[in-house]
């Protein structure tokens, strides 16, 4: 942990002592990865994991006991969420289920339950990822050290922060994925007004997420009449939105193409909206698991252009760099990490 790429400050950090053993999950709308770590030399090393369709399962305990079958008591439990914490509990944004450390801990004889908002964990995974973990989309122009930031479209939108204390990077969680959607051209007001009549409140979530894409590709073709496919109908019975129309806009699919270019559109506002609130000349990271598959170099560009229209501030913003995270268990060893380093 001490030679990380990127230097995380852990809560009441000490080195663990070897043999130290952590269950860790990471717990989203989509799946639940679970994974168990073992300390050796003062650091946590993977020792096996698996992946969970988190809509199939009931509860994060009926998942751990298959995951650990022989009842092996772990000495520590870290729990990634996708959802608010609030003292050591959290209610499922994307999920049926809802996750209660004390309730897990008595019902898993585990002494030691930690729960954490799930981009908290990716913050902290920063710390377990190497150089070919990330892919740098922009270097920054002379930035300086400073806070980061985290923005992480997966099922829904997650957004975390990194305080910089001018050692190293302090974690924090914000539900930043929530705050109000901002219309800025003609044709984000007719979004706007439409997804308004479905939900009321509409929030960058509902634009820049699987859930989002899912949403762009509806209002296209109910109310802009858009025409699909018969490959991409077909495709939309047995996957997901989010997924069939990223593999027909590798076909040229033309509604799906246009689904992506906004969705790009959108992170990438939303993404300077972080930037600048955070003042994250540390660093922004774009995490989740849609970019890595649909990046492409038009993406690229409708990024640079979009990313970087934020008026007088321009500067500020020129000098972020941003990298996109290729690691898809960011907050899996977040979890794990932060779970092993934590004090008793």
């Amino acid at each position: 942990m001490r030679n990380s790429l990127i230097p995380i400050a852990f809560p009441n950090y000490e080195m663990p002592i070897d043999g130290t053993t952590i269950l860790a999950a990471d717990i989203g709308g989509t799946k639940t990865d679970m994974a168990f770590f073992r300390v050796n030399n003062g650091e946590p090393h993977l020792v096996k994991e698996f992946r969970y369709p988190s809509k199939s399962w009931n509860s994060l305990v009926d998942i751990a006991r298959d995951f650990n079958p022989d009842k092996a008591v772990p000495d520590r439990f870290c729990i990634s969420f996708a959802g608010p914490v609030r003292n050591g509990k959290a209610l499922g944004t994307n999920l049926h289920w809802n996750v209660d450390s004390k309730a897990i801990s008595v019902e898993m004889g585990v002494p030691h339950v930690y729960l954490l908002n799930d981009l908290e964990a990716n913050c902290y995974g920063l710390a377990a990822l190497k150089a070919e973990d990330l892919r740098m989309i922009y270097p920054g122009k002379n930035h300086d050290d400073g806070n980061a930031a985290v923005i992480s479209p997966g099922t829904g939108l997650g957004e975390g922060g990194l305080y910089w204390d001018g050692t190293a990077y302090r974690p924090f969680a914000t539900e930043g994925g929530h705050t109000h959607f901002a219309a800025r051209t003609e044709l984000d007001w007719e979004l706007f007004l439409h997804l308004s009549k479905k939900y009321g409140h509409v929030s960058w979530e509902r634009v820049v997420s699987g859930i989002g894409i899912a949403e762009i590709f509806g209002f296209l073709k109910e109310v802009k009449g858009w025409k699909t496919s018969e490959a991409l109908d077909e495709a939309l019975k047995t996957n997901d939105t989010a997924a069939a129309i990223g593999k027909a806009s590798q076909t040229g699919c033309a509604v799906s193409v246009e689904t992506l270019r906004l969705f790009m559109r959108y992170l990438a506002a939303e993404a300077a909206n972080i930037a600048l609130k955070l003042k994250a000349t540390g660093g922004l990271y774009i995490g989740g698991g849609i970019l890595p598959k649909i990046w492409n170099e038009e993406h690229y560009a409708i990024f640079n252009e979009y990313f970087f229209a934020v008026g007088r501030l321009t500067p500020l913003v020129e000098a972020v760099p941003v990298y996109m995270i290729l690691n898809q268990k960011t907050a899996l060893w977040g979890a794990g990490y932060y779970g092993a380093y934590v004090a008793k």
